[in-house]
């Protein structure tokens, strides 16, 4: 038993190291050149980019290797009636199957793992190097483009002669805790500090409205926060979270919105009680029903987004769980053939049901728990072809 343990567990972790490898290196390249053409990033940067890349790289082709890998096995052995043999012997199918559901769930857990690293460190650290090379990035995409944005910042130019910026105009959105800014010059230049996080435009004979309008016939320095520009911690999506991070923030979100309910039945009996009905119509109440709304639906992301995570990781089980019999019914030997046709279901319906839930379980119209439902339905649908592999 030990002997026929050990073969396919031999034979599983060859291919899906060697398929790992290729798939991710496939793409990991996608990954950098998406980042190139989307932020202008050039070799150097991308370069530094690359341990941030590899958990994206690895959380998208971790499953599909799974799966790929275990169609080929069980198709193979299938085909050349290995499976027949056992079972002839009065030996289950189990004897392979159980260690390739075991080893699919110490995977899932690894997938739990890398999705957790990938929009965390991850993430930061990409941010981080972009920062870094911010200054670089934004002359690139300025002398071909003309246009630069990042976060609430936007610059256009004429034109770039070196390090001049001729004519451009200044455009920094209002965001939370930060008022507007805007600026028409006749020429600047960009001094990025990553260490201090700010960035300093040099602006001359420069129009500047923050927001009273105020001209500046010589030289002017404009400071930036990147920081502000990027927004704040609190309105970091619930998506770039580590996982020990969500907790917290559900509760200062929670903590949030209690503050703001306080505040408007404080305000709404104020008004009642001073005879300020004004301040009760709609145009003036709405934006702090929106504010309110806002809050509710980023609490429920909080809420999900663990759920979410664990089902995503947990793709791995359940991938093998349909692949394994089926390649054994289908009995072929063409490994592509056999995977494509375990991938149909997954296709056809754990990835619209994964959707559809998440979206659903983000909007608080389903409660987070029912982002697995893509993972039971496969798993359920495993669980009868396994029993007809068994049995017959």
């Amino acid at each position: 038993m030990r002997i026929l343990t050990r073969y396919v567990l031999s034979e599983l972790l060859k291919l899906f190291f060697l398929i790992l490898t290729g798939l991710t290196l496939l793409v990991f390249v996608v990954l950098m050149g998406k980042q190139a053409v989307e932020k202008g990033i050039g070799l150097g940067p991308l370069l530094r980019m690359t341990p941030y890349l590899l958990p994206q790289a690895l959380q998208f082709t971790v499953p599909g290797t799974m799966l790929l890998a275990t169609t080929s096995v069980f198709g193979r052995m299938s085909s050349y009636n290995e499976i027949v043999a056992i079972k002839s012997l009065g030996i289950s199918p189990m004897i392979f199957i159980g260690p390739t559901l075991a080893l699919a769930t110490l995977v899932s857990f690894a997938g739990v793992a890398l999705n957790d690293l990938a929009v965390s460190w991850g993430q930061s650290g990409m941010e981080r190097v972009f920062l870094e090379s911010i200054e670089e990035v934004a002359y690139g995409q300025l002398r071909v483009n003309h246009t630069f944005t990042y976060g609430s910042l936007t610059i256009t130019v004429r034109r770039v002669e070196g390090h001049k910026l001729i004519q451009p105009m200044m455009v920094e959105q209002p965001s939370e805790g930060h008022k507007g800014q805007f600026a028409l010059a006749d020429e600047a230049e960009l001094f990025a500090y990553p260490a201090e996080k700010r960035i300093v435009a040099r602006l001359h004979n420069a129009e500047v409205q923050s927001p009273l309008k105020v001209v500046y016939p010589d030289w002017f320095e404009w400071q930036i926060s990147l920081e502000s520009l990027s927004g704040s911690p609190r309105s970091r999506s619930p998506s770039y979270y580590a996982l020990r991070d969500i907790r917290p923030a559900i509760v200062e979100q929670r903590e949030r919105l209690e503050d703001m309910q306080q505040g408007m039945t404080a305000a709404a009996s104020f008004a009642m009680l001073s005879g300020d009905f004004d301040s009760l119509a709609d145009d003036a109440w709405k934006p702090r029903e929106r504010a309110l709304s806002s809050a509710k639906e980023r609490l429920q992301r909080l809420y999900t987004e663990p759920w979410r995570r664990w089902a995503n990781g947990f793709s791995c089980l359940c991938f093998v769980l349909i692949g394994a019999p089926m390649a054994v019914v289908l009995r072929h030997a063409e490994f592509l053939a056999t995977f494509f046709a375990c991938f149909l279901p997954i296709l056809v319906v754990y990835y619209p049901l994964m959707a559809v839930s998440v979206d659903y379980a983000k909007d608080g119209t389903f409660p987070p728990p029912t982002v697995w439902i893509g993972n039971v339905v496969i798993a359920l649908l495993g669980a009868w072809l396994m029993r007809r592999v068994v049995r017959y």
